[in-house]
C-alpha cells in the first residue's frame, strides 16, 4: 500500500513540478516578446513526463575524437523536452513570440497545474479520512 501511494505522489510531484517549469518557460517568452531574435519556446509536457518518470531520454550519444575532448553530458529528461515553437508568422527582427499563443498556453498550464493541486489535496484528505478512520 505504502508503495503505491509513493508512486501516486511521485507522479503527481512529478507533474506539477513540470507544469511549474513550463510555466517559467512561457513567462520567458512573455517577457521577451520584443527582444529581436528571440525564439519562443515551450515544454512537451507529455514527453517530459515520460522521461522524468523512467522513460528513455532521447540523448544521442557524443563522439571523441581526442582524448583532449570534454566528455558530453546528457540532458535531463525535462531539457530533452524543450524545444522551439513553430514560427506562425515572424516579426521582422526575428523574434517568433506570438502573444496570444503565450496567453493562451499560459492560461491552459495555470489551470492544469491547479487541477493538479486540487486532485493532491483531495487524495491527501481521503488518505487522511481512512486513517482517522471516519
Amino acid at each position: 500500500m505504502t508503495s503505491r501511494l509513493d508512486e501516486t505522489m511521485r507522479f503527481h510531484q512529478t507533474a506539477l513540478n513540470l507544469r511549474a517549469y513550463r510555466q517559467q518557460v512561457i513567462a520567458s517568452n512573455i517577457a521577451n516578446a520584443d527582444t529581436p531574435n528571440y525564439k519562443a519556446r515551450d515544454v512537451d509536457f507529455k514527453q517530459a513526463l515520460k522521461g522524468a518518470l523512467g522513460g528513455e531520454p532521447a540523448n544521442l550519444a557524443l563522439t571523441t575524437t581526442s582524448g583532449r575532448h570534454l566528455p558530453g553530458v546528457g540532458g535531463t529528461p525535462v531539457e530533452d523536452s524543450l524545444k522551439f515553437r513553430k514560427e506562425e508568422q515572424g516579426a521582422v527582427d526575428g523574434n517568433t513570440v506570438n502573444m496570444d499563443v503565450e496567453r493562451s498556453a499560459f492560461a491552459e498550464n495555470s489551470v492544469q497545474y491547479q487541477a493538479s493541486v486540487t486532485f493532491i489535496n483531495g487524495l491527501l484528505s481521503s488518505m487522511q479520512r481512512a486513517i482517522q478512520g471516519q
